[in-house]
């Protein structure tokens, strides 16, 4: 179970970019923070354990892109690939959560906004990633509510 305090990171990995939101510290709200590049593959993986050490994350959740029907698919396993090496190199839970459908979420959010095609286009990993976070947290907080 996920500790009531302290800030959550969530990842969007995707084949050239790493969608990045963080949560405030008494995990109600997800923001995006940054995009980083996917590879290679290392550089990555140590840019997101510094960005962990700097904003003092207590947990990690990445995005896991099950097909329409549930199944883990091809782009699914490289994706558990990931968050397998960043476990291997994190003192902090790494968890996985169901992002199906969340960057055509991202997309229409900003279209509705009226960001330009170019605005979207360098944003919407993060946001993508914000939205991930935002079902994480409100996940939470349904099953907290449920136990009481």
């Amino acid at each position: 179970m996920s500790d009531e305090r302290g800030r959550v990171m969530a990842l969007d990995v995707g084949g050239r970019r790493i969608g990045v939101a963080l949560s405030d510290t008494r995990r109600v709200l997800a923001s995006p923070l940054t995009t980083l590049r996917a590879e290679p593959r290392e550089r990555a993986l140590a840019e997101v354990a510094k960005l962990v050490r700097e904003y003092e994350v207590c947990e990690l959740v990445v995005g896991l892109p099950l097909t329409l029907s549930g199944e883990v698919g091809p782009q699914a396993r490289l994706i558990q690939q990931f968050a397998e090496q960043l476990q291997a190199q994190l003192a902090v839970p790494v968890r996985m959560f169901d992002e199906r459908l969340t960057t055509v979420a991202a997309e229409r959010m900003m279209v509705d906004l009226g960001m330009k095609p170019e605005q979207r286009k360098a944003r919407i990993d993060e946001v993508a990633a914000s939205i991930i976070l935002q079902d994480f947290l409100d996940s939470i907080r349904e099953r907290t509510d449920h136990d009481l």
